[in-house]
């Protein structure tokens, strides 16, 4: 929870208009529009008017009631917006540098204490007071909690990224959560992929932008799924669909449907990187004996680092330009429309992303 300060430590913005947020309030119901006039800005906090939010898997997942949630909450963790204002004190960006009013920013699913045992061992986004935008209880001074919303207010904590100019709010805007989480996957590999042969079970975003990733590194990947439209769309990014080749020597599992299929086919001495595995699924066999004897990895991602944010963003604005990213936010829906654009976004070939825009 949110620690409230005295008031004379908080910064008062009033928004004319009103920020608005649309709230979910549980399986089944439509999302409730909420007008948010002013907000407190503490120390280190900043607010961000939204330029575009995009529907993750997760929105879908929850609003179906796939995973559990509290309520009344403001979905959407994937957004890219400009700062429009600062608490006392100033913000920082994850590099260190000044934040300032009118930066364009993205920026992390996580609002991490910094100071924690898991925070001071690197593992921040495990943080033992962890807020997730798009996942929190809408609270008194803290309302506008995720994009579904016209702003976004970021508490200090958050990883903050400069997002440039040059670069379409469509290829942003996912990247606070399905790119900077395929580069934690890629990363987590642990190993120089050049020459190396990845497989990728499960062509969605995270999956896509973990191929793509490791392709640049110097990787023969090849991305394995049950869709023709998204194999198709793998060949745009460069990579093939998955034949009888030989076992890859690390495989990066985003699907949450091939754990066990991954943890067979890896070579001897490779790793599996499970990065999928974020809803509920049955429980996967493991055959511990072979795990030991062919000197198998097997390791997770959940959340990503700050500085994998910032390494998503650079990739992106860098090498990354050669990829199709930009293509793959389809229906731009107004924020008014939230929820045509979450029954567009769970149809069975919906696009990998749908948008949502302010106005």
């Amino acid at each position: 929870m949110r620690t409230l300060l005295p008031h004379a430590e908080l910064r008062d913005v009033v928004l004319r208009p009103a920020a608005i947020a649309r709230v979910w309030l549980g399986v089944g119901m439509p999302l409730e529009t909420v007008a948010v006039p002013g907000v407190a800005l503490a120390a280190g906090d900043a607010l961000v008017a939204v330029e575009l939010s995009t529907i993750c898997g997760s929105d879908v997942h929850t609003v179906r009631g796939d995973r559990s949630s509290p309520v009344p909450v403001v979905l959407g963790h994937e957004s890219v917006g400009r700062v429009i204002a600062i608490g006392e004190g100033g913000a920082h960006t994850v590099e260190g540098g000044e934040l300032r009013v009118g930066d364009r920013v993205v920026w992390s699913v996580t609002v991490s204490c910094g100071t924690c045992d898991r925070c001071a061992a690197g593992t921040a986004q495990k943080c033992r007071s962890l807020a997730k935008y798009g996942h929190e209880r809408i609270e008194p001074r803290w309302e506008l909690t995720g994009g579904f919303a016209s702003h976004v207010h970021l508490r200090r904590g958050t990883s903050i990224v400069r997002a440039p100019e040059s670069l379409p709010a469509a290829v942003l805007a996912p990247a606070s959560c399905a790119t900077a989480t395929a580069w934690a996957a890629v990363a987590r590999a642990g190993r120089d992929l050049d020459g190396v042969h990845v497989r990728v079970y499960g062509a969605g975003l995270v999956g896509l932008s973990a191929a793509a990733i490791a392709a640049d590194l110097g990787a023969r990947v090849t991305v394995v799924d049950p869709s023709e439209q998204r194999r198709r769309l793998a060949e745009r990014f460069g990579v093939e669909a998955d034949a009888d080749i030989e076992s890859p020597k690390v495989v990066i599992e985003a699907s949450g449907h091939a754990v066990a299929q991954a943890i067979d086919e890896v070579d001897v001495g490779g790793t599996v990187v499970l990065v999928g595995s974020v809803f509920p699924a049955p429980p996967v066999a493991l055959d511990a004996e072979d795990i030991v004897r062919r000197l198998v990895t097997i390791t997770g991602v959940h959340n990503y680092s700050g500085s994998d944010l910032s390494a998503a963003v650079g990739f992106l604005a860098g090498r990354g330009r050669a990829y199709p990213f930009g293509d793959v936010v389809g229906a731009v829906h107004p924020l008014a429309d939230a929820d045509g654009a979450l029954a567009d976004a769970a149809a069975p070939d919906a696009p990998l992303r749908i948008g949502l825009v302010p106005r």
